[in-house]
Formats: C-alpha cells, sequence, structure tokens
C-alpha cells in the first residue's frame, strides 16, 4: 500500500510551523508532553519544578521530538481552579528557556487569550486549545500573532466536569464540532494553513467513544487539516487492556500506528523514544522514507 493511497487530502500539507517544515503528505511528527502541574494524569507532577519541566522538554527534543507542547493548567475537573497569572507564571519561564537552546516546535496548552498571548511573547509557535477556540478573544489572539492553532474536541472543556458523556454518533458529531471550529478560526483571520484538528480522545468521551473514534478516523482526517491524536497512555487503552498507568507502552503505541495509517499526522506522546522508532518504521513502510542506515543486505 503506498504513501499516496494513504493520503488524507491535506489542506496546505507542507507547512512551516515556528522554525521547522513538515510535508504532512509524508511524514508525522511527533509532539511531546510537557505538563507543568501538579495533577497531570500521567506525569503526576513530575515535571512540576521549573527546572524539571525545561530539563525534560530539552530531553525529549534530544530524544527526536520535533515539537514540544507545554502546558500549566490539567484538563481534568478533578483539580484546584488557578488564575491566569499563575498559569501564565507556569508556563511562559519553560517556553522562554527551551525557546532559547532549540528550534523545535513549541505549543502552549492553554485555552485563555492572555496565556496564549504571553506564550506567544515567550516564543510558543502554537496553541493548542482543547477548549475548541470557544474562550473569547482566543481566536483574535492567534489571528493577530499569525500563529498555528490546535482545534480540539471537547463537550465541556478544561477543568470542566461531563458526568456520562452521550453520543448518537460520537464521530459524526466530534466531526461536525470541528467543521464549524474551523470555520469559526477562519472567520476570525486564522489562515488554512494554520489549522490543526484534534477529535480529543478521552476529553469528556468513554472508551467505546475513544475506540469508535479510532477505528472511524478517516471521517476526521478527511475534513482536510492535519490531524493530531492525543493517545498516549490513556484511559480508554487502559480498560481496553486492562492495564495500570506505566503498562500502556505498547497500547499506545498500536493506536498510534492505526492512527497514522488512518490519516493522523502528529502524535502527542509521554515517550519520545518509543515513537520516534514506531513513526519512523511506519514512514518506512508506507514508502514515504528510506532506511535509516546504509543496507547491509545486498548479496
Amino acid at each position: 500500500m503506498s504513501g499516496e493511497q494513504l493520503s488524507p487530502g491535506i489542506i496546505s500539507p507542507v507547512r512551516r510551523i515556528g522554525r521547522r517544515e513538515f510535508d504532512f503528505e509524508r511524514q508525522v511528527a511527533i509532539m511531546a508532553i510537557v505538563n507543568r502541574t501538579p495533577n497531570s494524569f500521567h506525569d503526576q507532577g513530575r515535571t512540576y519544578a521549573l527546572d524539571g519541566a525545561v530539563a525534560a522538554a530539552k530531553k525529549a527534543v534530544d530524544d527526536g521530538a520535533d515539537w514540544v507542547d507545554i502546558g500549566g493548567f490539567a484538563f481534568s475537573a478533578a483539580q484546584a481552579q488557578i488564575g491566569t497569572a499563575e498559569e501564565i507564571e507556569r508556563v511562559a519561564p519553560v517556553i522562554a528557556e527551551v525557546r532559547a537552546v532549540t528550534d523545535a516546535v513549541i505549543s502552549v496548552d492553554t485555552h485563555r487569550p492572555e496565556v496564549a498571548q504571553a506564550a506567544i511573547e515567550a516564543g510558543a509557535d502554537v496553541i493548542n486549545d482543547t477548549n475548541g477556540l470557544r474562550e473569547p478573544g482566543i481566536a483574535e489572539v492567534a489571528a493577530a500573532a499569525g500563529v498555528s492553532v490546535v482545534v480540539t474536541h471537547s463537550l465541556g472543556g478544561p477543568g470542566r466536569r461531563v458526568f456520562r458523556p452521550s453520543y448518537a454518533d460520537v464521530v459524526a458529531e466530534v466531526a461536525d464540532f470541528l467543521r464549524e471550529r474551523v470555520a469559526f478560526a477562519l472567520k476570525a483571520g486564522i489562515a488554512p494553513e494554520k489549522i490543526i484538528i484534534d477529535p480529543g480522545h478521552d476529553l469528556n468521551k468513554n472508551t467505546f467513544h475513544s475506540l469508535e473514534l479510532t477505528r472511524r478516523l478517516e471521517e476526521i482526517t478527511s475534513i482536510g487539516y492535519p490531524t493530531l491524536v492525543a493517545l498516549s497512555n490513556k484511559d480508554f487503552i487502559g480498560e481496553t487492556l486492562d492495564r495500570p498507568q506505566g503498562e500502556r507502552k505498547d497500547g499506545t503505541t498500536a493506536v498510534n500506528v492505526v492512527s497514522i495509517v488512518k490519516g493522523a499526522r502528529i502524535l502527542r506522546v509521554h515517550d519520545v523514544p518509543a515513537a520516534v522508532d514506531s513513526v519512523r518504521m511506519t514512514e518506512a513502510v508506507l514508502g514515504w522514507r528510506g532506511p535509516l542506515a546504509p543496507s547491509h543486505n545486498l548479496a
């Protein structure tokens, strides 16, 4: 099966994001997660300290990440609310220090326009908004700065509890939401080549919803914008395989590869080395790249 057969028909597939260029027809970007929060569902505060967050970001780039996603406010509703100033204090210093030492893409995981503006001033290239640009002003911040945006589906948004989320057809409803929010972004002045979409696996969705989104991911990628999937170590993997938080690496690799074949082009991950190997191997099998070392099987 050739790479051309698997092309999802991406709008502006060759993109410069920050200081790096990507060809999403034949390339998958690896986004490393750095959460400067005390309660992130996987890291559990391991990168909460400033020096720990900066060191984690630098190591991710050294390990092969193309992109670092820095967040200061977890999505979960099971957390104390923090003010805008505190969120800025969590993310802006990390972004500034990481920007000084790498050309990797840097995104800020936030839904607040004031945080997004401060992050851009510190050196961020992308606003990764799990609220789908619903907070007043955030789309205008992105448009004015000319940065890229990740438009993500969720029902409630960060820090808001949604009891027993239900959908008549989760994939169709997520796709409709993303199309509507993309139209909003375009109307706000964000250029088409700056838009990325994310179906929001496990964000106000149960295991069956996230499995269905993965199974029918082509219905999301066919919207036309590069699709990001954030699957790493998520609960739907743990519940499907009956694995605790620390034992989901293989399940994560499996759903990441399936998602690439179905059109995903950006993977948000915790374990960068494992993601690099699985992504580069998948790209090679699909005919998008050759081996990274000279072949010794030329007899």
